[in-house]
């Protein structure tokens, strides 16, 4: 029996490790642009399940490494990174999870259903809650909008047709499956199936609220939030007589949190004398937050009413949208400009000076963000002593495959670290399958058919390296850069560039050779990669070239000289250079009283 001594202890030792439980600091997941395709779903309306695998023995709804090679995301392996994320998540026992945008490959039903399964799972399992916002491609437009691809594998290795309307079908001799459940959805379809992620309030919820509920924070009720949350409440008119949703929210998950998840889509009008309900009738929403300074102005209001409650009752607060705030090119963007053009490089996507002025302005100071699959880290000070960061969140589609992990620390101090996921089981499932689309390809003797060594990839990090490596060649090259100069700067290499970066080859003081280790092209990729991984892809790329990349944009800056060419190359190796040089973007530390932001260890 134990004695009144012994239960007072206890009782002390058990309230010093509850005070130490609850100040630990809170971590929040962010897991960006994956993409999710359900290889393994299926449709309400067909029989169709997709290929046989004959690795698995299982029938398995996949897009061709063809399509997938041609575009800046993988639509199949994805789906097994996004498992081995969340178990790394929940391993690590986070419990908060916030995806920006994306989640989708269009929002088609089969896949929102697919998504909901699996989040489902690891809510119950692991007790994580998931927090959503919009993104470009869930919706594609404010209504269901009828879809489907023409790049689906088919058993014979060749591609099928899978639409929702026999009308959109092109290719009428091929293989074709007709399914509402690929129709894209629009925000009503995604809210009524994906609303326990955030998009509606749970009673878990300290406070939860849209930017069309005026109720102050301590008036809040679980019974006006639910109400609230319902889709004709969260309409606005984004043009006369077109009106559209908007599924922003704010929601305090734990005590003194506030997650502020910001729908940076806007849905502009194409012909304002059309049909408003009409889903073809809308421009795209890829621009981001350059259309929601003239489109959404209400989103603005509402972020500054939240960050003013937010400081009022000592609330930390933490936005996430799809779409960037900051210039995420390391201030490179206006050279990238000059080399290749303005509607280059998805440079329409970089916000205006104005869109952080103006959010900063309402009261926003940390940002996380997704749409570019890249990994990056901007920091923006204004005259009037306020600050924003911009936190962009790698897609688990794409090179460098990644999500963050912020820990709050306190009001002013923030930590963030990126987590590679590198290694990813099952990623090579579909290989096989793969192998015979190649073969077909290479009998029916296409003029670029993709490498077929990427079925040789061991990690699911060599796997999105090559699928980089492929998009440069297959895709970028021919659409971004001009023509001529890739045929003259693709034959030179390292030692050419370097003695091309001098007046006088003379005056050359290093060891020239050690510059024939890489070429052009090998610049080219690794521009990429340091693009897409920032510090991250120091790791794939040598040292001394690293070192030389250095050397030659030193001297190209103090060449003097009025040749193209050469004037371009300045710009190539200046653009590397801001690329390989911005703001720390792997494991960092954000001090908001000191307005600065210190790489870690």
């Amino acid at each position: 029996m134990i004695n009144s001594y012994t239960y007072s202890f206890l009782l002390f030792i058990f309230s010093l490790f509850n005070i130490s439980a609850q100040q630990k600091p809170v971590q929040i997941a962010f897991l960006a642009d994956i993409h999710f395709q359900d290889l393994y779903g299926d449709f309400s309306d067909n029989a169709f399940k997709g290929v046989e695998n004959p690795k698995i023995k299982k029938k398995t709804l996949l897009r061709t490494m063809d399509s997938q090679l041609h575009s800046t995301r993988i639509f199949n392996e994805n789906y097994f990174a996004l498992l081995a994320a969340l178990d790394d998540v929940a391993k690590k026992g986070i419990k908060i999870v916030a995806l920006p945008g994306d989640y989708t490959d269009d929002g088609q039903a089969y896949n929102l259903r697919g998504l909901k399964r699996i989040l489902d799972e690891y809510q119950k399992k692991y007790a994580i809650r998931f927090f959503m916002t919009t993104g470009n491609h869930d919706p594609v437009s404010p209504f269901l909008k009828q879809g489907g691809k023409d790049d689906f594998l088919g058993e014979n290795g060749s591609p099928v047709n899978i639409f929702s309307d026999q009308k959109l079908v092109k290719n009428k001799n091929r293989e074709t499956i007709i399914t509402k459940d690929i129709a894209m959805s629009g925000y009503l379809e995604i809210l009524d199936e994906l609303r326990t992620f955030g998009f509606t309030p749970s009673e878990k919820d300290l406070f939860w609220q849209t930017p069309f509920d005026n109720v102050a924070y301590k008036n809040y009720t679980f019974r006006n939030a639910l109400k609230k949350s319902e889709y004709v409440e969260r309409i606005y008119e984004v043009s006369p007589g077109f009106k559209v949703p908007d599924l922003s929210y704010v929601v305090e998950p734990i005590d003194g949190i506030w997650l502020l998840a910001i729908d940076g889509n806007t849905y502009i009008p194409k012909d304002e004398g059309g049909d408003p309900m009409d889903p073809d009738n809308f421009h795209g929403a890829s621009v981001g937050y350059n259309n929601v300074l003239s489109g959404k102005k209400h989103l603005i209001d509402w972020v500054k009413k939240i960050s003013q409650e937010a400081e009022k009752n000592n609330k930390v607060l933490i936005a996430f949208t799809h779409y960037p705030m900051l210039d995420f090119n390391d201030n490179a963007s206006d050279d990238i400009k000059n080399l290749l053009g303005k509607n280059k490089w998805q440079l329409d996507r970089v916000p205006t000076d104005e869109v952080a002025e103006v959010f900063a302005d309402a009261g926003l100071k940390l940002h996380f963000a997704g749409h570019m699959h890249i990994n990056d880290t901007g920091i923006r000070k204004f005259e009037n002593g306020k600050i924003l960061v911009n936190i962009q969140v790698p897609s688990l589609a794409a090179y460098l495959p990644g999500y963050k992990i912020l820990t709050v620390n306190s009001q002013t101090d923030f930590e963030v670290q990126t987590v590679s996921v590198n290694k990813v089981p099952h990623f090579n499932e579909l290989f096989p399958l793969y192998q015979k689309e190649y073969e077909v390809l290479k009998s029916n003797g296409g003029n670029e058919i993709w490498n077929a060594d990427i079925l040789k990839s061991k990690t699911y990090h060599d796997f999105t390296l090559f699928h980089l490596k492929e998009l440069v060649r297959l895709r970028f090259i021919p659409s971004d850069w001009p023509k001529d100069f890739i045929e003259k700067a693709r034959k030179l290499s390292g030692e050419d560039l370097l003695c091309l970066s001098v007046d006088n080859k003379n005056s050359i003081k290093i060891n020239s050779v050690k510059f024939n280790k890489w070429n052009f092209e090998d610049a080219l990729l690794n521009l990429y990669q340091l693009q897409s991984a920032d510090e991250l892809a120091k790791k794939d790329i040598p040292k001394d070239r690293l070192s030389q990349f250095k050397i030659l944009n030193d001297n190209f800056k103090n060449l003097n000289t009025k040749d193209e060419f050469l004037l371009q190359l300045k710009l190539f190796f200046k653009i590397l250079n801001k690329l390989s040089s911005g703001d720390p973007a792997h494991h960092f530390r954000v001090d908001f009283k000191k307005g600065e932001i210190f790489k870690l260890k």
